[in-house]
């Protein structure tokens, strides 16, 4: 935890945990069309990724579908490292015969839009530079713009169009829908420390650790006061958020505990479940 109450600047964002119906299915989609390679797995879990996880699949076969308005995932977003990476995603989905839902410029990055088979949203997109995202009276400024497709396929090598994602790709942030933005305000900046970065947005709160744009997306765009989805529903179980050490994830559990939260700690992780009732698991990089 820094000096001033800010969660510690190195943190970043981890695995994202889905329940899913059809676990085979997921897995082909997300290692055909996206690219991700199959880490290893067990009886229940799938874990996807480069060099480390970024998805993993927990195969609930009588699992239902998450109530349309209820609180839950929004999209995970899948941070890939360069605008080069980003035109293979594109053409890797092109030739999956996956269908997009968007495409978008949001001054600090370029995105791509789509769902996964059962569902749950995701964004594949890249960075710009730190040094080219806008800035007004100190505050990173965002918006939501037509992207150039043709400009990204267009950074695409021939040689380069069939291999995987490269290693470094990564969650860069996740996406929530929530049922109230002041209690989410209160939990992931009062409680976890994370700093707000944009409040343009209406019904939406972004906020983040070390001057990142956003390594969380908060919204009510499903309704003000929506509901948890009954439990065992299919969509988010749990994400990760990293820590850099011990001492930050003790500073986070007790702050955590001082609010009123209820945080669990076990085998080295503290879970904790926010206002909406998304689980965080906080753990450390080691």
């Amino acid at each position: 935890m820094a000096e001033d109450g800010s969660i510690d600047p190195g943190t970043s964002m981890g695995a994202v945990r889905l329940t899913v119906a059809d676990p085979e299915g997921a897995r082909d989609f997300y290692r055909d069309a996206i690219g991700l390679a199959e880490l290893d797995s067990d009886s229940s879990t799938i874990r996807l990724g480069t060099d480390h996880p970024v998805v993993e699949l927990v195969g609930e076969p009588d699992a239902p579908p998450r109530p349309r308005h209820s609180t839950g995932l929004f999209h995970l977003a899948i941070l890939v490292p360069s605008r080069a990476d980003l035109a293979r995603s594109l053409q890797r989905l092109v030739d999956a015969g996956w269908r997009l839902t968007g495409a978008s410029d949001h001054l600090v990055s370029e995105a791509l839009y789509l769902n996964d088979p059962e569902g749950n949203g995701i964004e594949i997109y890249r960075d710009r530079p730190r040094e080219e995202w806008p800035t007004e009276n100190g505050q990173i400024q965002m918006s939501t713009l037509p992207l150039n497709l043709d400009g990204v396929i267009g950074e695409l090598r021939r040689e380069d169009q069939d291999k995987p994602a490269p290693p470094g790709t990564r969650i860069g942030h996740v996406h929530l829908n929530v049922s109230d933005l002041a209690a989410a305000e209160a939990f992931y900046s009062g409680a976890l420390g994370f700093d707000v970065t944009v409040r343009g947005y209406p019904g939406a709160l972004f906020v983040s650790a070390g001057g990142y744009h956003h390594h969380l997306g908060l919204n009510t765009w499903v309704g003000e006061g929506a509901p948890p989805p009954p439990a065992g529903c299919r969509g988010l179980r749990e994400f990760e958020v990293i820590l850099p050490g011990n001492a930050q994830l003790v500073a986070e559990q007790g702050r955590l505990a001082e609010a009123g939260y209820e945080p669990v700690r076990e085998n080295g992780t503290v879970r904790v479940t926010d206002p909406s009732g998304n689980v965080v698991l906080l753990r450390t990089s080691g």
